[in-house]
């Protein structure tokens, strides 16, 4: 039986809530949020496009798309970022699938962890190895006009020894900091103009490069 949701944070554009996960000291968060300066796409582009968010996230210390398949639009990430003092900088090796429904006007951001050959653990870094998040977007109008709600679902086991109370703090002030920051390069990207990469777009000048077959099948 799934434990009830707790508000822990109520802001202007976003709430988030939190519950435990059953058999672990951990949680799982809820998001629910809006914007009405920033179109669908903006948000959805700018979450999704790797090369920007290096440079307007400076807790990225690596982030790479490791493989990519055209037919599913599936792609493997390797994000390595940094943690709160004392802790050792985590990554995290996950594979991630968008969909766009434009009958049903939403747009869709599955993420979780998985193993890759290519990227074995560092010792440098702790390795997280469960982690899930979902996102799903509902414009309030198009997908190119200014208005848009959230939701997003999220859990990880950040592996620390820290009591559970600790690690909720963190994820409680971390993902507020993360989701301002997104909507900040979200405008950015806006008024600058800045090239990002349309995700939404379908044709040889933004489809993803073939690649062999590796981990995709999880998404």
């Amino acid at each position: 039986q799934e434990q009830p949701w707790e508000m822990i944070m109520d802001k202007k554009h976003f709430r988030l809530w939190r519950r435990p996960i059953q058999g672990s000291h951990l949680y799982q968060y809820r998001v629910f949020g809006s914007y009405t300066d920033v179109t669908p796409r903006q948000f959805f582009n700018v979450q999704l496009d790797t090369e920007y968010r290096k440079k307007w996230d400076s807790l990225v210390i690596k982030l790479d798309v490791i493989e990519r398949d055209v037919a599913t639009g599936s792609e493997v990430i390797h994000w390595v970022t940094h943690f709160p003092y004392p802790m050792y900088s985590r990554d995290y090796v996950y594979v991630r699938r968008y969909n766009v429904d434009k009958e049903n006007n939403l747009m869709v951001l599955v993420s979780r962890a998985v193993e890759h050959p290519s990227v074995p653990e560092d010792p440098e870094y702790v390795r997280v190895r469960t982690y899930e998040s979902q996102m799903v977007i509902r414009p309030h109008k198009t997908f190119d006009e200014n208005g848009f709600d959230y939701l997003l679902t999220y859990s990880d086991n950040p592996q620390t020894v820290f009591p559970r109370y600790c690690v909720s703090w963190m994820v409680s002030s971390g993902m507020p900091d993360f989701l301002e920051k997104l909507h900040s390069a979200a405008l950015k990207a806006k008024k600058m103009e800045l090239e990002v990469r349309d995700y939404l777009a379908k044709g040889p000048d933004t489809a993803p490069e073939p690649c062999g077959p590796a981990q995709l099948e999880y998404a």
